[in-house]
């Protein structure tokens, strides 16, 4: 978890309101602490509450935007099932509920993932839960960890499905995740 940097937003900018999950726009000056920037994603907080703002909107906290391109088709040619597996689960790790600073994986929010081979690629398909059923956020978190998994080399479809069962619980959170959390 990083210390809350202050800034006035440099031009208006989209953000979806924590925990609510409400797209919003911040407007250009508006001031804002930067209170947790994992994943790719900055959580500020602002007159209103908590709110996620997109990496490609990075700028508008005067911050350079950060890289996210797919790789060619050379690399998805010369990956086996195994190594994209592994790199599907690195791009998972990458996930982060806006107001907790372990990713979905290490949360134990990660039920089920399969990579099938298609025609000229892979799908891929993930079954996962929240830590509430009542989140507001899960639209959002399931829509980065697909973007994130479509700019894979290879991947041609990428399905992030929001399951229930078996509820979430404490339980499920990794050592590293308990770790972070301090909860060891």
């Amino acid at each position: 978890m990083q210390q809350a940097t202050f800034v006035e937003l440099k031009r208006d900018c989209a953000a979806v309101q924590i925990p609510a999950g409400t797209s919003v726009i911040l407007t250009a000056g508006t001031p804002v602490d930067i209170t947790q920037t994992l994943g790719g994603t900055f959580t500020v907080r602002a007159a209103g509450g908590l709110f996620r703002v997109s990496g490609r909107d990075a700028d508008a906290l005067g911050l350079a935007p950060g890289a996210g391109a797919a790789g060619t088709a050379s690399e998805a040619e010369s990956l086996s099932a195994e190594q994209l597996e592994t790199m599907v689960w690195d791009a998972l790790k990458t996930c982060y509920d806006p107001e907790i600073p372990v990713n979905i994986v290490d949360l134990g929010l990660v039920y089920d993932l399969q990579v099938e081979p298609t025609a000229g690629g892979h799908q891929i398909s993930v079954r996962m839960t929240l830590t509430a059923p009542g989140c507001g956020m899960g639209a959002v978190i399931a829509g980065d960890a697909q973007q994130k998994l479509l700019c894979l080399p290879g991947v041609q479809a990428a399905n992030v499905e929001i399951v229930w069962d078996p509820p979430w619980h404490q339980s499920m959170i990794s050592a590293e995740g308990r770790r972070v959390l301090g909860l060891e």
